[in-house]
């Protein structure tokens, strides 16, 4: 089993033959001083080698996290407010290598920007009849549950909690948000099993979350209601969170998917999500828990006849009107576009639209529609992009987090994909802090998981994938396209008759979805100025977002200078040769362990091959629709 770790024993051996100290005004982590300690390192506390620094001391999310890094007089100096700050300090250190160890530099002082950085794990304790151990899990099993029990190897839970933690993740929710079977009975006779997860993520200063059903208190408590103004309800919830925390102190909170695909909610109770929420943030108030509530809530029964209903205005219609009445510990957890994390769309208006609710934008680190980790695809610079928005900054700024569902399983690589894992690392990092430039972090984990060699020929793999995916995929932010269910490789009309409200509208005279105000949905009129005018004018809608917002004739001329149908020829064209001159530039790559490039080639030829089939399909579908033949003259089947 390969399990390459960012911060690899090596690491702590090399830092032990340098002169660092690691010092704390405050307590020291017990897993630090073990690791440095047993590589012959020093760990210093008190008064000794230099002047205390002044640091808040504290407990929770983001409080003490922060530390000092100096390097003087031939030493170099990590300072923290205590053991969290200690742990990512010497994080740092590791990072940086030979250069913690150069000349000489002043304090730096790092904090993280984002108080919650939270992977969420849709991991089923049971093996679900259709999903499996791990519902959109492209890794394996699951890391925490092996067919209904909780796994023998708690020691690779450890590993996993010091990988993620060496990104600067502090919070990992352990089950589906989809809850069903023997994950009900985590919340009772099954605690010790998440307090067994709980034991192993402590020492690296990450909280554990669990995702519960609104239901529980009906299927656990014999209740026969599960309204959310019910006292009993309230009493059922509070006693619930209690005994959680006596038997975790440090337990983060809960999750919840109410009300959405089948999941029971408050609506069956004529409440809103703010009456559901805030019961389960009452409950969770005295332990200083948290509760995040999806937002991912839509109508997937719709009438695909009816162009009036659209899926990308439900979340906002259902939680903007609720902006200010969520308890200060509730996190409204949103999508970071309005549909499914797609390859391409726009920021979700619901982060523009809720100032006094404290949000947490949600991410899909486990790439559903970006190639479910058998495609090379770099998320970092799509993610970059996101957190560039004023709000979206804005949300960083206050603290309120982001989510990501992780990507990661029981596979000998952690993520199936070997260079899948640069996007687990991206996530840490860009929760730290969203201003970190993608193509430096990529630096990064090049450097700790294969040695700086590698950066060149990853750099030029990786740079542009998620334009590649993009490229031989859906065009112009239209979306889906795929297969259903299993959602890998194209089918265009897969979900255009369904009940899923996924629809591209494409006939023999255009394609897109017109959500303007004026024709349309009025989709565009859910944003802030500028952004509601931008998007409802042909003439200001970026090329990359035209078919979300607009229904377009084939012959329309992008801003590009190309007309839509030549667009989406060319790009699938370039798109399926660009994953081929990324296969020929990894079989370049011979610096490597054999076992690992033999892997990831063979990844390689799948997105090959699946890349040509989105190109021959896209072409053909709309060749066949719009009767305008390639301006190229190349093959159309």
């Amino acid at each position: 089993m390969v399990n390459p770790a960012w911060l690899p024993p090596e690491a702590l051996r090399h830092l032990a033959s340098r002169r660092a100290v690691v010092r704390s005004s405050g307590p020291v982590a017990q897993t630090v001083v073990d690791e440095i300690t047993s590589a012959g390192g020093r760990v210093v506390s008190g008064e000794t080698g230099t002047d205390p620094i002044d640091l808040h001391l504290g407990s929770g999310y983001g409080v003490g996290e922060q530390f000092s890094l100096q390097r003087r007089d031939g030493v170099t100096y990590v300072r923290a407010g205590d053991a969290n700050g200690l742990l990512y300090g010497f994080f740092e250190v590791v990072r940086r290598g030979e250069a913690a160890f150069g000349a000489d530099f002043p304090p730096e002082e790092h904090r993280p920007v984002m108080r919650r950085r939270m992977l969420d794990h849709w991991d089923n304790v049971d093996v679900h009849p259709v999903m499996g151990q791990v519902e959109r899990g492209y890794s394996g099993g699951s890391l925490f549950w092996d067919a209904g029990r909780l796994t023998d190897d708690l020691d690779r839970v450890s590993t996993y909690a010091r990988l993620i933690a060496s990104t600067g993740i502090n919070a990992v929710s352990v089950n589906n948000v989809n809850v069903s079977g023997a994950a009900f009975r985590l919340l009772t006779d099954r605690l010790d099993d998440v307090a067994a997860l709980a034991d192993r993520f402590r020492p690296y200063g990450i909280r554990t979350h669990l995702s519960v059903s609104f239901a529980a208190p009906i299927v656990l408590g014999g209740l026969s209601t599960a309204d959310p103004l019910d006292p009993d309800v309230r009493t059922w919830w509070a006693d619930a969170a209690a005994r959680v925390y006596a038997r975790i102190p440090d337990f983060g909170g809960f999750v919840v998917k109410a009300d959405s695909e089948g999941q029971p909610g408050p609506f069956r109770y004529g409440r809103d999500h703010a009456d559901g929420a805030n019961l389960l943030a009452d409950a969770l108030a005295p332990h200083g828990g948290v509760v995040h509530w999806r937002a991912f809530v839509y109508n997937h029964r719709q009438d695909w006849r009816d162009r009036s209903t659209d899926r990308a205005r439900a979340a906002y219609d259902h939680f903007a009107p609720l902006d200010g009445r969520f308890r200060d510990n509730a996190v409204v957890q949103v999508k970071y576009g309005p549909i499914d994390f797609q390859t391409r769309e726009p920021v979700s208006p619901v982060i523009l639209a809720m100032p006094d609710t404290a949000l947490a934008v949600e991410l899909q680190v486990t790439q559903e529609y970006t190639g479910q980790q058998k495609h090379a695809c770099y998320l970092g610079p799509q993610w970059s992009e996101l957190l560039g928005w004023d709000r979206v900054a804005g949300i960083a700024a206050d603290g309120d987090g982001l989510v990501a569902v992780s990507n990661v399983g029981a596979d000998g690589y952690w993520t199936g994909h070997p260079l899948a894992q640069a996007n687990l690392y991206a996530f840490g990092r860009l929760a730290w802090n969203p201003r970190l430039d993608p193509a430096a972090i990529l630096d990064e984990w090049t450097d700790l998981t294969f040695g700086p060699h590698l950066r060149e020929p990853l750099h030029d793999i990786l740079d542009h994938s998620w334009r590649a995916y993009e490229s031989y995929t859906a065009p112009l932010g239209v979306g889906f396209m795929v297969r259903p269910g299993h959602h890998y490789g194209p089918d265009v009309d897969g979900y255009e008759y369904t009940p899923w409200g996924t629809y591209h509208f494409a006939d023999r005279d255009g394609v897109g979805v017109d959500r303007t105000r004026a024709t349309g949905t009025g989709f565009t009129g859910q944003y802030p100025e500028p952004w509601r005018d931008v998007y409802e004018h042909l003439d200001t809608c970026p090329d990359e977002l035209l078919l979300f917002f607009h229904h377009v004739p084939y012959d329309h001329v992008l801003h590009s200078g190309r007309t839509v149908i030549q667009h989406i020829y060319d790009t699938h064209f370039a798109g399926a040769a660009e994953a081929e001159r990324m296969r020929a530039r990894w079989h370049e790559v011979r610096t490597v362990d054999p076992d690992l490039h033999a892997k990831v080639a063979a990844l390689l030829d799948e997105q090959v091959r699946s890349a040509t089939e989105w190109r021959d399909q896209i072409n053909t579908y709309f060749f066949r629709k719009s009767g305008v033949p390639d301006a190229h003259g190349r093959r159309i089947h």
